[in-house]
């Protein structure tokens, strides 16, 4: 079967990351079906592809098994990207965040194997925790805090999640490909669940005191939505990653109070930075980590994957100013 005749399933396909995937594979020539309950993705991130007649967008949870069977039979392969997902979120709501990351993802890879479909799970750099350590690869240890903290459940559903995935690899034979991703920003992300880039850029632009959380020396490598996507296919498509854990991440470590410097330079704004205790920005059980930067070598030798968008240039396309670069969403 050809490329552009792949039927492809985008689970939170109207999220930010899954609405630019299901924008990039429907621009490959795939048919794409969505599977969003739109409790964090957005109708308005799919609003320009409402029409595509190779397009269907499906209602629904992931918790609801038959819902998912029915989307996922008859497709090639899954990308699997619908889960609870911000601090304020999996802080507030612990249970149902559980419940989504864990019990959803189980849905998903048990209908990948049981339809026989290539499978992408999309996790995240929250499972290293607060590891420090210099250039994070795959097999870095874990290090999590108390289970009772809740700001520590969605790493450690997202740990599961990857165990469950592989194990299906190992025991059975799924072809199932792990992506940590990292800090992933740009066009269409929100700060309302807390995400760090899009919430300064929003208070810049409004002349808002830009509020940094704790000292602002912690540190973050952010990697653009646009060299994300494409990696993502590029390595569901390589056999060689099948059971694989992969990292996709920025390569510029930049501090918070750093980044909300930056911010303020980009979008020329007068805003003052505001540093805000944790206490004060978070309820009890938050804990933060004070470094995370991504080891890219093994994305690198699997897929030529190289992090080409700086930190400014997120910036630009964040705050909706006219790019001073040449990436683009193209094929690698």
């Amino acid at each position: 079967m050809s490329a552009g005749a792949r039927r492809s399933v985008v689970t939170g396909g109207a999220g930010f990351i899954g609405s630019h995937l299901t924008e990039y594979l429907l621009d490959r020539g795939d048919h794409v079906v969505v599977v969003d309950d739109f409790s964090t993705g957005r109708r308005e991130n799919l609003a320009a592809l409402a029409e595509h007649p190779r397009l269907t967008v499906v209602e629904g949870s992931i918790l609801d098994r038959d819902l998912l069977r029915g989307a996922m039979t008859g497709a090639d392969r899954v990308f699997h990207l619908a889960a609870a997902v911000g601090v304020h979120l999996i802080i507030d709501e612990p249970l149902r965040s559980l419940r989504t990351n864990i019990h959803g993802t189980e849905n998903v890879v048990d209908l990948a194997h049981e339809l026989g479909l290539t499978m992408l799970l999309a996790s995240t750099s929250e499972v290293y925790g607060k590891n420090t350590a210099d250039r994070l690869d795959e097999g870095a240890d874990r290090i999590l805090g108390s289970p009772l903290l809740s700001r520590w459940t969605y790493a450690a559903a997202k740990g599961i999640d990857e165990a469950y995935a592989h194990a299906y690899w190992s025991s059975l034979g799924l072809p199932v490909t792990i992506v940590r991703l990292f800090n992933t920003v740009g066009p269409r992300q929100t700060g309302r669940y807390g995400m760090v880039l899009p919430r300064l850029v929003g208070q810049a632009l409004r002349g808002e005191p830009m509020t940094v959380y704790g000292d602002g020396r912690q540190t973050r490598c952010f990697s653009f939505v646009g060299d994300i996507v494409p990696a993502l296919v590029a390595l569901v498509e390589n056999p060689a990653t099948h059971g694989l854990a992969v990292n996709l991440g920025g390569a510029e470590e930049v501090s918070i109070l750093e980044l909300a410097e930056r911010i303020k330079h980009v979008t020329a704004s007068e805003s003052p930075i505001r540093l805000v205790p944790y206490a004060d920005a978070y309820a009890p059980g938050y804990e933060d980590m004070r470094r995370r930067v991504p080891d890219n070598s093994l994305a690198g030798s699997l897929i030529g994957f190289v992090p080409r968008t700086r930190v400014d240039e997120i910036i630009r396309r964040v705050a909706g100013q006219p790019s001073r670069s040449a990436t683009t969403m193209a094929s690698r």
